[in-house]
């Protein structure tokens, strides 16, 4: 990707002001999906779904997100990076408006996938935008950008509560707050890099498979995602079914979780300069894994809580860094990202089902034993995150023996 003026070369100052342009992007992405989650239970009686058929209209956004995501590079290439998260983060931002309208099932599930769709689309773009000026900055900042993510969720969630709380109807709250993010969405765009592709660069396909580097970081993503959903997911389940927590406490836990999330992620970018994606990594799976252990052996409320609290804390970076070795790991970053950012949707989409199978079959100790080994896997496969690592002065402690960005080794 190149300049209008065809230099690669961008002052570094306008690297500073794109750094605060794309957190401030990732903010407004975050708050759309905060200020939709608080108003489902709205949407589900305005759409007369029973608790069966809402679970199947909330599996069309990650199908929407995973069949559009690979589309991303090729918009990007056509319009330029700038234009093409303009306009892809105004359909997400507006896409808000579209579940609340939802008079029946069918027309829910297909709002979902259009809200679905557009959400995977600008969350492409805007990762490979963040990979882009963390490399020109030559310092880590993709998991301080994932972290507004959680604070704009977090705003969104705050503000829809508050609407739920006054009884506001769905559709005025979801207008305003669409019309609100979208003013400043444009906003934020104008100060991301414009870059945009050489004239002879071929196109990216509209579709095709994710590249083995991708499947490879990918499988990294997989892991600490299902962790993270298993946990956001079922965390309120566990304490008040298994620990027998009162039903207040038990919800605490899931804000708990969510807000060690984005703490952790503010704070990791210092944390990987330091020591390198690999060994934060190998760490922060250690931390999950104890975290599980924790979960499935505590005797009370209060180690399973501190249980879910390590899980966080150690899952939190991973995603973000994915994305980076992933915008590293060839010539076709959003490609890359793309295909990364797929199987971590899917692995979104899965883990909550997975847990309930599974726990209905066995219990949820048993499902919580699989969330445990999986999150043993980030310390096995940190490995594969090596391109996340600048491979420039200034960027950090290396991890020994530095392999070739996406190779695995």
């Amino acid at each position: 990707m190149t300049t209008d003026s065809g230099s690669t070369v961008f002052g570094k100052e306008q690297v500073k002001r794109a750094r605060i342009a794309v957190a401030a992007v990732f903010t407004v992405h975050g708050a759309v999906t905060g200020s939709f989650a608080t108003r489902v239970p709205w949407i589900q009686d305005h759409a007369s779904v029973s608790a069966g058929q809402l679970g199947l209209a909330l599996a069309f956004p990650a199908i929407g997100a995973s069949l559009s995501m690979p589309l991303a590079g090729r918009i990007s290439h056509r319009f330029g990076a700038r234009t093409a998260l303009r306009g892809l983060l105004v359909l997400w931002t507006l896409a808000l408006i579209l579940p609340a309208l939802a008079p029946n099932l069918v027309t829910l599930c297909a709002a979902l996938f259009v809200y679905g769709a557009t959400a995977g689309m600008s969350d492409v773009a805007m990762n490979a935008l963040g990979v882009e000026v963390e490399n020109r900055l030559d310092k880590s900042i993709m998991s301080g950008l994932h972290g507004m993510w959680s604070v704009g969720a977090l705003i969104g969630s705050a503000a829809g509560t508050v609407a739920a709380h006054l009884g506001t109807d769905a559709r005025l709250h979801h207008t305003i707050a669409a019309l609100a993010l979208t003013a400043l969405g444009l906003i934020a765009c104008q100060g991301v890099l414009d870059l945009r592709s050489d004239a002879d660069e071929e196109p990216p396909p509209r579709f095709t498979l994710p590249p083995k580097s991708a499947l490879v970081i990918g499988a990294v993503g997989f892991c600490a995602v299902f962790a993270e959903g298993a946990s956001l997911d079922w965390s309120a389940v566990y304490l008040k079914d298994i620990m027998g927590s009162s039903a207040g406490l038990a919800a605490a836990s899931t804000t708990a979780f969510a807000l060690t999330m984005a703490v952790a992620r503010i704070a990791g970018d210092k944390v990987v300069d330091r020591f390198g994606a690999v060994r934060t990594v190998r760490v922060g799976g250690v931390l999950a894994t104890v975290g599980g252990l924790l979960v499935v052996l505590a005797p009370n409320a209060a180690l399973a809580m501190c249980g879910f609290g390590l899980l966080g804390l150690g899952v939190a970076v991973v995603v973000p860094l994915a994305f980076a070795a992933a915008g590293r790991s060839g010539p076709n970053p959003s490609q890359a990202i793309a295909g990364v950012a797929t199987i971590t949707y899917t692995s979104g989409l899965i883990a909550p089902s997975a847990i309930g199978s599974l726990a209905e079959a066995t219990s949820l100790i048993v499902s919580f034993g699989l969330v445990t080994v999986l999150a043993f896997g980030l310390v096995l496969g940190a490995g594969v995150l090596r391109g996340a690592d600048r491979t420039s002065t200034g960027g950090g402690v290396p991890d020994p023996a530095p392999a070739k960005a996406g190779t695995g080794t």
